[in-house]
């Protein structure tokens, strides 16, 4: 009797033995940018991948599809509660469904190694086992609802500088235990569909064209789906002689034509080609686009709802002197200020960009929270890089005399070969109908109608020769060249460029803009992406700094929201700094010695320094908190809703205190000599303290944990239970997160003096007490010296609530 594996196996290889060669390579490279080849002959249709860890963007990028916007992962991390992962999940999954996508391209799943990385706020923590539990449950909860999971970056991506090209140098040891063992756990227990390839090469060879894609992904883990690569991370025709299986986008890629040459020439085995084919159908079984399957129909929350909980879940009180919660009864005046305030940062820069319906910014948000009181807002410090685009409400298009900008495309001619109305004017095209490629000219045309007196610079973000008109008079004619030679950061992050302007309320700014794009013949070509936008205009940061201190003098209580933004956080590129930018620190010392009644928000995606955090009454992150971040803050501020994070990553005082900060390659270069000391382990092995541990965060209830046990040793074939009680002390209900640390005096091996191997969470009422389990695998002693190897004996467990605040103890056998 045959099983329904053998069946399905079977079914797929009578369908690719009706396929030619030809046919059977096509399937092998995305049909455009976002979909694969359909083949009607043997029922395959169309797949569509999508970006959007945070969200499912969809085919296009574009204003006028909105996506439901995600807290990013950072954020969800931050939640400690692979229950919320799993959630969020199944949101994107119905998100997806809503779309007409089949594959998200998510998790990103790469290790906070350190925190300059620009993709940090996309990925989940520095700890690969904390790490792994998110990422198994993120997995399953896209892939229970019938749409693939595609863990990246496979594998060290970990940095942007020089992404495409940098050879990362790190020993088979701290490839095991830290940067595959999240990959390993979202293949082996949570079955992932798919798996992204990175740019950079490891110790000499390209992602793509690497052993790891066959071993361990392949031989030891059992992956049965497809490796699709990074967009144009394909270079040559010998990564298909890899476990490559899918060359993203298409239609133009490494192999085509030339795959088929080389299998005819024997270069390449057809069994290779059919082994790619296979997968690729089976992916199509999975998500309903082969025969008569049908996309699995997705039951989820309502996704504004669970985004504002998990934003809320993920926040974290890093400091409290008894301000918060408030009674909002008892405020009669609250000062708001910051930039990030009025315009909130809900997400980071890059791929993972979605374009939400709305933003409700904490100004607008604490307004409406607080009716009874007196709000006023001071902008006190700018947080912008870059230009901002303009939106709808302020723009009149010429042709329709409705909301927005009118986009036209060029042929050399001048002929019009496309045009489109558009809602806002930061622009990107990267898929969709605008024949990109073709065209040799894009303008837009519009009128600004300010809604307040402004002294701002009105110009563009671009690369090519571009040319402004502002009220009919040249004002910018300019060749603007990429940034350095990132094809992503000059696409999505293109080099600004404007000048000065006074915009009056109400007196309309007629604006034209034209970009030459010349012809391109890059990976990139058939994608673009522009800015018409505006900064303001900080002509004397002293005096908002100082109308801001006089104005949270002047009120019951201050918040200050401070932050990073997309030009500091983002694909592309690292940050050079951790430092908030512009003058948002001056602004909090100001502000917190004109009123000690002080809260400030930290609305960024990373590690940020705080020199003023002793000063100041509390401080919370808030991160890229998702499109319902303005409404999860005020839920936390007036203690309607507990602050329920805690760090998924070390918090440094000081940059110089970093063990592990470099993110530069040299000369190609970048070496991973910290082995498997990263984070909290390299700072406990370098003896230094940081701001804030791993694990750091507190509530505005109270807990003791006391009475750690174990239920015996841990072998191959029996996994410990480790039991903890822990009970509310406080005059509310809370959550409390118990986290779990091993350690091996006098060990045998190299080890971190202490490493992470579980958590529980407790949400207790007053009073209440329960008794908490973690499951101790054996593999969570183990370290790879060949194979996975656990060193006889006793090792001790320490509980407590962040890596270095462990309070509790017990042992445990090994055998």
């Amino acid at each position: 009797m045959t099983t329904p594996d053998i069946e399905v196996a079977a079914d797929l290889d009578a369908l690719i033995a009706r396929l030619s060669l030809e046919e059977k390579v096509e399937l092998l490279t995305g049909r455009d940018f976002w979909s694969t080849v359909p083949i009607e002959s043997i029922g395959l249709r169309s797949m569509t991948l999508s970006d959007g860890p945070s969200g499912v963007r969809g085919p296009v990028w574009d204003e006028r599809s909105p996506s439901l916007n995600l807290p990013s992962a950072s954020s969800l991390s931050a939640s400690f509660d692979p229950a919320i992962a799993y959630r969020y999940g199944r949101v994107a999954a119905a998100e997806a469904r809503r779309k007409g996508v089949d594959v998200v391209l998510g998790p990103t799943i790469n290790i906070h190694r350190s925190p300059l990385g620009g993709r940090h706020f996309e990925a989940f923590s520095e700890d690969p086992r904390f790490t792994a539990d998110l990422a198994a449950a993120y997995v399953n909860g896209l892939q229970d609802a019938g749409v693939g999971a595609t863990p990246k970056h496979y594998v060290a991506n970990d940095f942007e500088t020089e992404r495409y090209t940098a050879n990362v140098e790190v020993s088979e040891r701290a490839l095991r235990e830290v940067y595959l063992l999240a990959f390993e756990r979202a293949v082996v227990e949570s079955r992932a569909w798919l798996v992204m390839s990175a740019y950079n090469s490891i110790n000499g060879v390209t992602a793509t064209e690497n052993d790891l894609l066959t071993s361990p992904l392949v031989d030891e883990w059992g992956f049965d789906g497809v490796v699709v690569s990074d967009w144009t991370a394909v270079r040559t025709i010998d990564s298909a002689k890899a476990d490559q299986h899918l060359v993203m986008p298409g239609p133009h890629g490494p192999w085509g034509a030339a795959l088929v040459k080389a299998v005819e020439a024997g270069e390449v085995p057809e069994a290779a080609v059919d082994d790619k084919v296979r997968r690729i159908l089976r992916l199509a079984q999975r998500v309903g686009a082969l025969g008569d399957s049908a996309p699995a129909e997705v039951q989820a929350e309502d996704g504004p709802t669970f985004a504002r909980e998990a934003s809320a879940e993920g926040m974290v009180l890093l400091e409290n002197r008894g301000l918060l919660p408030w009674d909002a009864s008892a405020l009669r005046s609250v000062a708001v200020l910051g930039s990030n305030a009025e315009q909130a940062r809900t997400q980071g820069g890059g791929s993972a960009t979605v374009v939400p319906e709305r933003v409700d910014p904490p100004l607008e948000c604490l307004v409406k929270a607080l009716p009874g009181g007196d709000v006023r807002y001071s902008v006190g410090a700018i947080n912008q890089v870059g230009l901002a685009g303009l939106q709808g409400d302020v723009l009149v298009n010429p042709v329709t005399g409705g909301p927005g900008a009118r986009v036209t495309f060029r042929d050399a001619d001048g002929g019009e070969l496309f045009a489109e109305d558009r809602l806002a004017t930061e622009f990107v095209w990267f898929g969709g109908d605008a024949p990109i490629a073709a065209s040799r000219r894009v303008e837009t045309d519009f009128t600004l109608v300010p809604k307040g007196d402004a002294e701002v610079e009105l110009g563009c973000a671009v690369t090519g020769h571009a040319r402004l008109w502002i009220d009919g008079e040249l004002r910018i004619d300019e060749m603007l060249t990429p940034e350095g030679d990132d094809l992503g950061a000059a696409l999505l992050s293109p080099r600004p460029t404007g000048v000065p302007v006074s915009l009056r309320a109400g007196v309309p700014v007629e604006v034209r803009f034209e970009v030459d794009l010349g012809e391109r013949d890059d990976a990139l070509a058939g994608a673009l992406a522009f800015t018409v936008g505006t900064r303001p205009v900080q002509s004397s940061p002293e005096e908002m700094i100082a109308e801001a201190a006089r104005v949270a003098a002047e009120s019951d209580v201050a918040v200050v929201v401070v932050g990073t933004n997309e030009k500091v956080e983002s694909e592309g590129f690292d940050r050079d700094s951790l430092a908030l930018p512009g003058h948002q620190d001056a602004l909090v010392e100001a502000v917190a010695a004109a009123n000690p009644r002080t809260v400030v928000i930290v609305n960024a995606g990373s590690p940020v320094l705080m020199p003023w955090r002793e000063r100041v009454g509390a401080v919370l992150v808030g991160w890229f908190g998702g499109q319902e971040f303005g409404h999860a803050l005020v839920d936390i501020l007036t203690g309607v809703v507990e602050p329920g994070g805690r760090l998924p990553t070390t918090w440094p005082a000081t940059e110089a205190d970093v063990p592990v900060l470099d993110v530069t390659p040299v000369d190609g270069v970048l070496t991973y000599d910290e082995g498997i000391h990263v984070g909290y382990r390299a700072w406990l092995r370098a003896g230094a303290t940081p701001a804030y541990w791993f694990g750091h965060g507190a509530g505005y209830a109270t807990f003791e944990a006391f009475d750690l046990t174990v239920d015996g040793p841990v072998t191959a074939d029996r996994d410990a239970t480790v039991e903890v009680t822990v009970r509310n002390t406080g005059d509310r209900a809370g959550k409390h997160v118990v986290q779990l640390f091993a350690e091996r005096d006098g060990s045998t091996v190299e080890r971190p003096v202490r490493w992470y191997v579980g958590h529980a969470v407790a949400r207790l009422d007053v009073a209440e007490e329960a008794r908490l389990r973690i499951v101790l695998p054996h593999r969570a002693l183990a370290h790879w010296d060949g194979g996975w190897q656990v060193e006889g004996g006793t090792f001790t467990l320490r509980a407590g609530t962040t890596a270095a605040d462990l309070p509790l103890t017990a042992e445990v056998d090994a055998r």
